[in-house]
């Protein structure tokens, strides 16, 4: 955490194709939290970004005299601080059980994802067939209810979603072989939040 100057409106510095800030982006939209957007290009980070965040990563968020620069911090804040609706479950329990599927989706899926945004050809071939394998394996996880384990949004669809928005980008079609997961796309996509979470260069993705 830093000190910064007194801001009247929460600032996100974004990346317009970074999975992460949009993780940001679309937690900011489905609470309906109004946020000045920068996006920053990743090799060209701003002098006032470096001196908010020693590591000029992507997404920061400054909300007064605070700025925040690690995704599941950030998405944290933001829940405890705009409580309504929650992300999280209330229970320590399902809490616990949400950061461990958290951790799932990050470590399972989004190292998959790295490797298909700036990994050899190699790398990009073995993660695109991983990444279709895992997520076709998973199907039966999205027959559970309307929302990925929930009945409610939860901080699992704002990870989730965002790397499912990617897959045609990376060549992957899951086609019939994942109905269940075919679906909870179709409806999350259809969100209003998810479709104002969205950038421009997000919206070429699936033209």
């Amino acid at each position: 955490m830093v000190a910064v100057s007194k801001r009247s409106v929460m600032t996100l510095y974004s990346g317009a194709t970074c999975p992460y800030s949009h993780r940001i982006r679309l937690v900011l939209a489905e609470k309906g939290i109004t946020a000045d957007i920068h996006h920053v290009p990743v090799d060209q980070v701003p002098e006032e970004l470096a001196e908010l965040n020693p590591y000029g990563s992507l997404p920061t968020l400054v909300d007064r005299d605070l700025a925040l620069y690690d995704t599941r911090i950030i998405v944290e804040y933001l829940d405890e601080r705009f409580p309504h609706p929650p992300l999280m479950p209330v229970d320590p329990v399902s809490r616990a059980k949400a950061r461990l599927a958290l951790h799932r989706i990050e470590q399972d899926w989004y190292t998959l994802l790295a490797d298909l945004e700036s990994g050899t050809r190699a790398a990009a071939d073995r993660a695109r067939k991983q990444l279709r394998e895992s997520l076709i394996a998973s199907d039966e996880l999205f027959t559970v209810a309307d929302f990925f384990l929930s009945e409610e949004l939860s901080v699992m669809d704002c990870a989730l979603v965002p790397l499912l928005w990617r897959l045609p980008r990376h060549g992957i079609d899951l086609g019939d072989d994942s109905p269940a997961l075919v679906a909870y796309v179709e409806r999350m996509f259809a969100r209003e939040g998810f479709q104002l979470s969205l950038s421009d260069a997000e919206r070429t993705m699936r033209g």
